[in-house]
């Protein structure tokens, strides 16, 4: 890491308590997660009932939010992959969690794939999409060119090794195929209100933390560009909810609505949402 500076300090708000500084990458402009966990420690911190991706459970208010927004979002996916009109229709999802996008994808005659680290995660995934899904090692016995279109919903900021992974990605892709990656946005409104309680920095769970300049410069390395942006309106709702928690003590719905509304209507103007869905494409 080259002539880095610390951006912020921050707690890890769901297992471990520790802190962790953010250190800003001048050769892509993001943010680095400082001390990162070694790659064997790394599942450590996903042991936890809250870490709601892993899990189909509906316990809280905030679980209950992100069920209903993961039901009208997987429509959403789905509308975006159709609209490449591949021949061929082969998917990889890339951090699957449970399967309910490659459920969906598969009942609409898509060839799926998945990757999912976490065992449990993965079982159910299993269960829905006919042993569609493995573990990681089993990204590298993909041929090259297989897919085209390879999906990562609020993953890439999770993978350790980043500038190997993104070329691996940019392998398994077809020549005319389609990358999409759905990752947090730390320019947004509710980023910049939260700061350090921001709930989507999620460290050390999150190893990276992009803007819209880092993934083009990233993703440029690797000769791809980023040919669209989609905003994820609804992540301000749910992300604010859960910042309120880490910053009061208790989920405060009011605040946290007002608080997305914000993000989302000084979005329109900036272009800076919570989340952001890149589509990416080969040079």
């Amino acid at each position: 890491m080259n002539d880095s500076t610390t951006f912020l300090k921050v707690k890890d708000h769901s297992v471990s308590g520790e802190e962790f500084q953010l250190i800003e990458n001048k050769t892509y402009g993001f943010l680095e997660t400082s001390p990162q966990p070694k790659v064997k420690q790394l599942s450590e911190y996903y042991k936890t009932e809250d870490y709601i991706s892993h899990t189909d459970s509906k316990r809280n208010l905030f679980e209950k939010a992100y069920h209903f927004v993961r039901t009208i979002s997987l429509k959403k996916k789905l509308s975006l992959i159709n609209s490449f009109q591949p021949l061929e229709k082969n998917l990889l999802d890339v951090g699957c969690g449970t399967g309910d996008f490659l459920r969906v994808a598969q009942q609409n005659h898509w060839s799926v794939s998945g990757i999912e680290p976490n065992e449990q995660a993965r079982q159910l995934a299993n269960q829905k999409t006919n042993n569609s899904v493995f573990n990681t090692e089993h990204l590298a016995k993909f041929k090259n060119h297989s897919f085209d279109v390879i999906t990562l919903w609020h993953v890439l900021e999770h993978l350790p090794n980043l500038e190997e992974q993104v070329s691996t990605l940019k392998s398994l892709l077809k020549e005319k195929g389609t990358l999409i990656i759905a990752v947090p946005n730390h320019k947004s409104y509710d980023a910049e209100h939260y700061k350090n309680f921001w709930a989507a920095y999620d460290v050390p769970r999150h190893l990276w933390h992009f803007n819209q300049d880092s993934i083009s410069n990233l993703f440029a390395n690797q000769n791809m560009n980023v040919v669209k942006t989609i905003p994820m309106k609804y992540d301000a709702y749910y992300v604010s909810l859960l910042s309120e928690k880490y910053k009061n003590g208790f989920m405060n719905p009011l605040k946290a609505f007002l608080i997305g509304l914000r993000s989302n209507i000084n979005a329109k103007r900036s272009g800076e949402y919570s989340s952001l869905i890149y589509i990416i494409k080969n040079s």
